[in-house]
């Protein structure tokens, strides 16, 4: 039995690999720390207290997938609920459909009896509204929010550096693997806008024959490449976890153009083993890791593998007022 985390996920793993001990299947056990993650006032990427888009609306996004079945839930751009990991786990259990992204996603979050929560804090709606006083001229804010956003949603490109979303993988004590994520996705961003969370294949994939992966940072990266289902796949042709994450890697040094920064791709194999690579990552990238017998989660940095250079993150406003505290 594993469970691996990435950093965001640390108030999690340990239920995760309480759950798995008990024998639980790896998709209970995913679910039930991710759903601690989304909780979490302190996590500001995932669920509760994350960053909201240009509208002051936060959006969460969220996955599992079963390995053994490869059947998937996904819920995109869904509002006012707390734990859009249970709700994409539903999808999966309930319905002929994989994704449900915007009203389609909360009409069944509703329908379910899905808990509903207020998603912005105090601490990202004071960042919001400074921002928009500081950063939206005096005439868009007349207008607000019937006004062009396409240059104002760049200000994206400077994420919670090494710390947004959260992703799990987890093999249980029968073999199943299984994988889940969870975000609020990039503060700031364009009203619906999707990143490789909800993105199967892109954000993660499991296979309980060869193993799972799951990847943070750069969303839009990751759906260009695939990544997800590629680790899984050059696994499947015979490569070990770490020449596959690796493989992996190189994919991502063919992407011209667009947005190129940081991504770190989180691995798992049928036997155990692991990788967790951090492209473009930051000396303070690390990662959380289970095995069974463990008493307690422990955590380890991750492989830093440059590909590019990755500008320095722009002082935005949201990021001046996080560093205030706000």
């Amino acid at each position: 039995m594993i469970a691996i985390c990435n950093n965001e996920g640390a108030c999690g793993i340990a239920a995760t690999g309480a759950s798995l001990a008990r024998g639980d299947l790896a998709l209970d056990a995913i679910e039930a720390g991710i759903r601690l993650v989304e909780a979490s006032e302190e996590v500001r990427t995932v669920g509760r207290g994350g960053w909201p888009n240009l509208l002051g609306e936060v959006e969460l996004d969220a996955s599992v997938m079963d390995g053994t079945t490869l059947r998937t839930g996904s819920v995109g751009s869904l509002t006012g609920y707390l734990h859009p990991v249970s709700i994409a786990r539903q999808v999966l259990e309930r319905l002929p459909h994989e994704l449900l992204v915007g009203e389609g996603a909360r009409r069944f979050a509703a329908e379910i009896g899905a808990e509903a929560g207020e998603l912005l804090m105090p601490h990202a709606r004071s960042a919001w509204q400074r921002w928009l006083e500081t950063e939206v001229s005096a005439a868009e804010q007349a207008r607000w929010p019937d006004v062009p956003m396409a240059e104002l949603c760049q200000q994206a490109i400077d994420p919670e550096t090494g710390r947004d979303t959260t992703v799990f993988l987890a093999q249980d004590v029968e073999g199943h693997i299984g994988a889940g994520t969870s975000t609020s996705g990039w503060g700031w961003k364009y009203p619906g806008r999707l990143g490789d969370s909800p993105i199967i294949g892109a954000g993660s994939y499991a296979d309980s024959r060869y193993g799972a992966c799951a990847c943070t940072g750069v969303g839009e990266m990751s759906i260009r490449a695939g990544t997800s289902r590629a680790v899984v796949l050059y696994m499947k042709m015979g490569m070990s976890v770490e020449e596959a994450v690796h493989e992996a890697v190189e994919d991502m040094r063919a992407l011209k153009g667009g947005l190129i920064g940081r991504v770190t791709i989180h691995a798992i194999d049928r036997q155990g083993g692991h990788k967790v690579v951090a492209v473009n990552g930051l000396p303070e990238n690390h990662y959380w890791l289970w095995r069974a017998g463990d008493a307690a989660p422990s955590s380890h940095p991750c492989e830093i593998i440059a590909i590019s250079d990755v500008p320095a993150p722009k002082p935005t406003a949201h990021r001046r007022y996080e560093q205030m505290g706000l």
